[in-house]
């Protein structure tokens, strides 16, 4: 028993000195630091968990602070989900999303890596993708070329006028500049590797983080979208979720103009039931999306945030 308890002491006493200790001054910085760290936590949680409560809820809104509905019901998503238009919308918006998203990280990663290297007009190139940040030709003439180019009522139209974020081509762009070596560029050419070989096989599998990142920003802008839809699209068929939702809002809010009190009451207590389970469907795939790529996220913003 006395070896036993030898043998313990110099591990106990090795644990003591690796543990770290603070000062009172830094547990009262970290004490500060988690309660303002929980209170933005509950800032931001809070009005997302009272919308799905709210979604739930038998056509009565949540009062108080409350998160918990007195009846559950369906029938806000039911109403959604009955609606002739729906499904149809949620399929469009997923290949707007799809496509988009792949034609975007297409055109950006090509844009990006030929402006990254050494050439003679590049300088130029990059004023010309500068200017279009904060010119535009504005929204008739725009409508014009559109219809000019027999867009107008095909997918296409909300695909190809937004095929490049110049904000995400220039953060790609730096990243390819300032995170890979140009002595590895120079490597590949003595042992033969032509441009697009080495785009493909080297500076792409080392760029995960910045396309992960960029990717996102592409699916979430094609997910929200509606104005184009709105503006260059006429037939229901083609139009993504965000416009069904907004003309269901519009359509619940027709609902409440009648003479009966107690109908206009009932009426309006469907329209909200209906508003809070619209924004939950809308938002749940890109809160689904999002945890995949989060630990990408910091990573791939702040190696390519420094923009020149």
């Amino acid at each position: 028993m006395e070896t036993a308890k030898k043998t313990q002491i110099p591990s106990i006493i090795k644990h003591k000195k690796n543990r770290i200790s603070y000062s009172m001054g830094d547990k009262a910085f970290i004490l500060v630091d988690v309660i303002i760290l929980f209170i933005f936590f509950v800032i931001i949680v809070y009005p997302l968990l009272y919308v799905v409560a709210s979604s739930f809820s038998a056509g009565k809104v949540l009062s108080g602070l409350s998160l918990i509905p007195e009846h559950v019901s369906l029938d806000g998503y039911t109403s959604v989900f009955e609606y002739p238009y729906t499904w149809g919308s949620i399929w469009n918006s997923v290949v707007y999303t799809v496509l988009g998203t792949g034609i975007a990280m297409i055109v950006t990663v090509l844009c990006a890596y030929a402006l990254a290297q050494n050439f003679g007009f590049g300088k130029f190139c990059m004023t010309l993708c500068l200017i279009t940040m904060y010119f535009g030709g504005g929204l008739i003439p725009t409508y014009i070329c559109m219809k000019n180019l027999g867009l107008l009522n095909t997918m296409w139209a909300i695909l190809l006028p937004s095929a490049l974020s110049i904000y995400n081509m220039i953060v790609m762009r730096t990243y390819f500049k300032t995170q890979i070596p140009q002595e590895l560029h120079e490597s590949a050419e003595i042992d033969g590797c032509g441009e697009w070989r080495y785009m493909f096989q080297i500076v792409l599998p080392l760029s995960g983080a910045v396309l992960a990142v960029i990717t996102l920003y592409y699916a979430v802008a094609r997910w929200n979208a509606y104005f184009d839809s709105m503006i260059y699209l006429q037939k229901k068929e083609l139009l993504p979720l965000q416009n069904i939702m907004r003309e269901l809002l519009i359509v619940g809010n027709t609902e409440n103009m009648t003479s009966d009190m107690k109908s206009e009451a009932i009426a309006q207590q469907r329209a909200e039931l209906l508003k809070y389970s619209l924004i939950v469907i809308s938002s749940l795939p890109m809160m689904v999306l999002y945890p995949f790529v989060q630990k990408y996220f910091v990573k791939g913003v702040m190696l390519g945030s420094v923009k020149g």
